[in-house]
């Protein structure tokens, strides 16, 4: 890790109006990586303007999946910092103070236009061929017309004077110039009527007080950025360095959406993803260190994230690989550290799982399972009282009934004299079974392995065999004897 430049400071600013998406979680990722790499600040600022939509139920999962994906943030909520407070609601003041600031300039005005009138203006203009954009209609106004507007009740707003000839360049570290035309940027609302300043007001007032450095970002703000750059020159601030990152697209090329699947960071966490596996993921969201390299430690990608690295192309977010990439990382953990995850989530999943099972289940699992998810079905009969399953099943390849329950017989006695039930005994004993009888494993292995776990696909029958212990495997060999009997005796009848 880099050593400590306070100069330069990010920050993440969601506003905590529904889930973390997968996409907001990759913008604070290489906010992250950029200050932990430079050896800077990484500040959480929550935006709740939005009074009617902004919860709490939002901020805590915020604040949890940002907690889980390891990114933690030197100043913000339950940290504090210099620049407190962290939560926009809590800022007005600030935002009050500078607007007073960009009026005594002249650089913002008194807006009276109703909403009404608004869209009736915009309206017309559509309907002529013109811009929609607001048509500076209370820009000059004088003071006896606004006075005469607020005696009738009228609550101003505040616009910002955009210059009106010109054009304003985005330097940006990803897309290099980008150049628009001040024509096209109309005088934006800066404070609405009820007091409370709009995103691309607040935002700005918060990164020049919080002296943020480096604004890394969604290209969905690019758009902003040109009025948030003639704000800061209003004010007589520097401008900070921006940076803004391609969306992530589904592999059909569209907006990722919750309609390719899961797109909240919870999801992915209550699906069985490791956190590990979804921040080396999401670094490769845009950023790529080399052609070929995939896997990386976390402390590696520090080490190697520069802007200078990030595509200005859109990111795809590939399901197939991400189960993959996190199959590489479960398989890579020591077994107890398995274990010690799949305990609570075989929990939560309702099974009552033990410590101790769950410990021995493992390495029969690990090579199997692309998520945590994959062992509930796989270890789920392990824990449970009875089982259930189609008595058909019992029947051995090639086999019939009366044959398979034959063969199920033996085994039964075969298993209740066995004097060890550890996977080598058990192995040895059914393959002697298995010849014994006749049959090939996968007849004999097949009827066994559905009796004991109701299932034709099930971890390693030897293990499995172990682990379950004798009582339970004989109960359950007796209940599916009792159940090819029935079976035969039906087909005689």
């Amino acid at each position: 890790m880099a050593e400590k430049n306070p100069s330069v400071r990010v920050r993440f600013a969601p506003s905590p109006t529904g889930y973390l998406h997968v996409g907001g979680a990759r913008t604070a990722l290489f906010n992250w990586l950029f200050a932990r790499n430079r050896g800077g600040v990484f500040i959480l600022r929550i935006e709740d303007t939005d009074k009617v939509r902004s919860t709490e139920d939002s901020i805590g999962g915020i604040l949890s999946s940002l907690r889980w994906l390891g990114l933690d943030w030197d100043e913000g909520p339950g940290v504090g910092g210099q620049y407190e407070p962290y939560f926009q609601t809590q800022r007005l003041p600030f935002y009050h103070a500078v607007v007073e600031q960009l009026l005594e300039k002249g650089c913002a005005y008194y807006c009276y236009c109703t909403q009404e009138e608004l869209r009736a203006r915009r309206k017309a203009a559509l309907a002529s061929g013109k811009a929609p954009g607001y048509d500076r209609r209370c820009r000059h106004l004088s003071a006896q017309e606004r006075a005469e507007l607020e005696a009738k009740g009228r609550a101003p707003a505040v616009r910002f004077a955009m210059p009106r000839e010109g054009e304003t360049v985005v330097d940006d570290l990803i897309r290099g110039q980008v150049r628009f035309a001040n024509e096209q940027l109309d005088d934006l609302v800066i404070m609405k009527a009820d007091q409370t300043p709009t995103y691309n007001f607040a935002v700005v007032v918060d990164d020049m007080l919080m002296k943020v450095s480096h604004v890394i970002r969604g290209d969905e703000h690019l758009a902003n950025t040109p009025r948030q750059i003639r704000i800061y020159e209003a004010l007589g601030y520097e401008l900070p360095r921006f940076a803004h990152v391609s969306m992530i697209l589904g592999e059909d090329g569209t907006k990722l959406s919750k309609r390719h699947g899961a797109t909240a960071l919870g999801d992915f966490r209550d699906s069985g993803y490791l956190p590990e596996a979804i921040f080396n993921f999401l670094a490769l969201c845009g950023w790529a260190y080399d052609d070929k390299t995939e896997i990386m430690s976390r402390a590696d990608i520090v080490e190697r994230f520069t802007l200078e690295k990030v595509s200005p192309s859109p990111a795809v977010f590939s399901r197939e690989k991400l189960e993959w990439m996190n199959g590489v990382y479960i398989r890579d953990l020591k077994q107890d550290d398995v274990a010690a995850r799949l305990l609570p989530f075989l929990q939560a999943a309702g099974l009552e799982a033990d410590e101790e099972t769950v410990r021995r289940l493992v390495p029969l699992i690990q090579e199997r399972i692309k998520v945590l998810a994959d062992a509930i079905e796989l270890v789920d009969f392990f824990f449970a009282e009875e089982i259930q399953y189609d008595r058909q099943l019992l029947v051995g390849q090639k086999m019939d009934a009366l044959a398979s329950l034959k063969a199920l017989r033996r085994v039964l006695e075969t298993l209740e004299g066995v004097p060890s039930f550890d996977e080598e005994t058990l192995e040895k004993t059914l393959r002697e079974v298995t010849a014994e009888l006749g049959l090939k494993a996968g007849q004999l292995f097949g009827m066994v392995r559905v009796a004991v776990t109701g299932k034709q696909v099930a971890p390693p029958l030897f293990g499995t065999l172990s682990i379950l212990g004798r009582e339970r495997v004989l109960a359950r060999l007796g209940r599916a004897e009792q159940a090819l009997s029935d079976l035969v005796l039906a087909q005689k009848m």
